[in-house]
């Protein structure tokens, strides 16, 4: 289904990293794009280059979303919002648990709910669901993300069958390292975090970037209308998910 039979989009954790770079995109096909985070100055500075409308909203707050963004006639949901944090479920706080399932699951579970009626009654849509390989693999640590991503994972299958019989697709973009803020806000948020983590997981690899994730979505949607592109898995040619470990006592 070209962009030419959508007209509206809606993009969430859009105020920087690949929700960004996908809203301009869709901005650039000609699309009226909404983009939703909880940075005001970011989406300020979003919609100034891009045209986009923003909505400074907390994903958490479903009374929030509802008011602010359950109004909306959207073509093409993109779910990007997410967050991480580091250590596995022996180191986790409460608060890092809380904030982990509500951000990348919850959220993604309410405004989909909000948004996903429109394109059944008007037989016209297609969601996109930002995952990782965090929700296939198994590795060390995040524990948590990788539960939650595991679960947009399974989300985005059965969107498909919940949709069965209306011209409504489903995309999960599952990419493995990329180019975002993520580590350094992980780190502390700091400039100086920033610059550690760009040294430590960026420096010297070749990793993904937000320009590959956008051209994964632009090809998902430019796909023609009987074409549904289920999974599109992204990994830096450097990167592998396998390996083994067996601890010896």
């Amino acid at each position: 289904m070209p962009f030419t039979d959508y007209k509206t989009a809606l993009v969430t954790g859009a105020s920087t990293g690949m929700g960004a770079a996908i809203a301009e995109l869709l901005a650039k096909r000609g699309l009226m794009v909404h983009v939703a985070a909880r940075n005001e100055e970011r989406l300020k500075e979003l919609a100034e280059r891009s045209g986009a409308i923003p909505h400074t909203v907390d994903l958490t707050d479903t009374a929030a979303v509802a008011a602010e963004l359950g109004g909306l006639e959207v073509d093409v949901l993109v779910n990007c919002a997410g967050v991480s944090r580091p250590g596995n479920i022996l180191s986790s706080s409460e608060e890092d648990l809380d904030e982990i399932i509500d951000v990348n699951l919850r959220g993604l579970l309410q405004l989909t709910r909000l948004i996903l009626p429109g394109m059944v009654n008007r037989d016209l849509g297609h969601v996109i669901n930002i995952s990782s390989i965090a929700g296939l693999y198994n590795f060390y640590g995040h524990t948590a993300y990788h539960a939650t991503k595991a679960a947009v994972h399974q989300i985005s299958r059965q969107l498909r069958n919940d949709t069965v019989g209306k011209r409504i697709r489903v995309t999960e973009i599952c990419p493995g390292r990329v180019e975002t803020e993520i580590f350094g806000r992980n780190m502390g948020g700091t400039p100086e975090a920033m610059e550690e983590a760009w040294k430590t997981y960026y420096e010297g690899y070749e990793s993904l970037t937000t320009e590959d994730i956008v051209n994964a979505v632009d090809y998902a949607i430019e796909t023609p209308r009987h074409v549904n592109v289920g999974m599109i898995e992204l990994m830096p040619t450097f990167q592998v998910p396998g390996g083994l470990t067996f601890d010896r006592r």
